[in-house]
């Protein structure tokens, strides 16, 4: 790289960083002055509570945020240097516009790979310790004191052909009560299982089961057997019967993707959100890209406002972005848009976008 790309590249992601702490301080600070009762009522110490839950909340904040701020620190900044000729000087020696966005894409890439590498590794993490702290301090104090950990009457397809079902299931000690399987073959019943108690043995990493009995169907015939415990491994974890909308959140990528292998395998009608979260790990990243390539084509030229008229703009396409993006993902969960799409239709929109002004601000 040239004195100029580091130049670039240097103010382009100080201005970044900068613009990312100082809106972090200014939410962190509004967020403990509004929860300053609650932090008080937990009785825990100061460095317990930057622990549990800023650590969690900041990470989840800035991920949120980040494709934002770097659109905005591109606008700022080139809009600078071209309010102070510094472009049309660069342009005027003979540089093309493709090649003075060089250090703008090695930018964009470096903090775009920085974005996906949080959402497929940090960013769960950090949504586990900020939801545990947010229901055991935070929620408590507004009604939400019931006893989220028990269900009653859960049931789930354990593949094409098996069925099963608790009575009642309780995720803090991960036992159930009435457990039953029937498997069909022909929409014929072959199998059926039913016992009094389920508990995870993690010794083991399967599930026991208590005073068991299974019916085996051949034409009419009938086979029973009973048995006083059985210790069988399953293709459902612990994890799997929790109904929690926010556990894919918490969820590296890895136990995602199992998830969503599972739950098409059972049928579940929330395979469209889990679906739409994979993929939204790998768009959003993308992003940062899209959206460097409009601010750097938008703010690149001189024009009378200054970069008031810039931020203003940016300000605009960024709501537009999010609106587009908060749409696909109701029409994904509730309508019929594939998942896919719904996670890259933001991007493909405003990818369009990107080109047309990029080509426009190269002539």
């Amino acid at each position: 790289m040239k004195k100029i790309d580091k130049y670039i590249l240097k103010n382009f992601l100080t201005t970044f960083i900068f613009c990312l702490l100082l809106f972090t301080v200014i939410v962190v600070v509004i967020d403990t002055s509004e929860k300053t009762d609650d932090f008080h009522k937990s009785g825990l110490s100061l460095w317990v509570i930057i622990r549990d839950y800023h650590f969690g909340f900041i990470p989840r904040l800035d991920a949120m945020l980040f494709p934002l701020f770097v659109f905005i620190a591109v606008i700022f900044f080139t809009a600078k240097l071209a309010d102070r000729s510094e472009v049309i000087a660069i342009l005027s020696s003979g540089v093309s516009f493709r090649r003075f966005m060089r250090p703008y894409w090695i930018g964009g890439f470096l903090l775009s790979f920085i974005l996906w590498v949080t959402y497929h590794t940090v960013l769960p993490r950090a949504n586990t310790l900020w939801g545990v702290f947010q229901a055991k301090y935070i929620d408590v104090n507004f009604g939400g004191n019931e006893n989220k950990s028990f269900i009653q009457n859960f049931y789930f397809r354990m593949d094409s052909n098996t069925y099963a079902g608790l009575r009642s299931y309780d995720t803090t000690s991960k036992t159930g009560s009435n457990f039953f399987i029937q498997e069909f073959r022909k929409n014929a019943l072959v199998y059926n299982l039913r016992c009094d108690n389920i508990s995870w043995d993690t010794a083991h990493k399967k599930w026991k089961l208590t005073n068991v009995q299974q019916r085996t169907f051949n034409g009419d015939k009938e086979n029973l057997r009973h048995n006083a415990s059985l210790l069988v491994g399953y293709n459902f974890k612990p994890v799997d019967l929790r109904r929690d909308e926010y556990l894919k959140d918490r969820l590296p990528t890895s136990d995602l993707d199992h998830m969503i292998k599972m739950e098409k395998i059972r049928g579940s009608e929330d395979i469209n959100t889990l679906l739409v979260e994979r993929y939204s790990r790998d768009a959003i990243p993308f992003s940062v890209i899209i959206l460097t390539v409009i601010g750097v084509s938008l703010s690149s030229r001189k024009v009378r406002g200054g970069s008031g008229f810039h931020l203003a703009v940016g300000v605009i396409l960024s709501v537009l972005y999010i609106l587009f993006g908060r749409l696909a993902l109701v029409f994904a969960t509730k309508g019929n848009l594939t998942p896919f799409l719904a996670a890259w239709l933001a991007n493909i929109i405003f990818g369009f976008i990107a080109y047309y002004l990029y080509r426009k601000a190269a002539k």
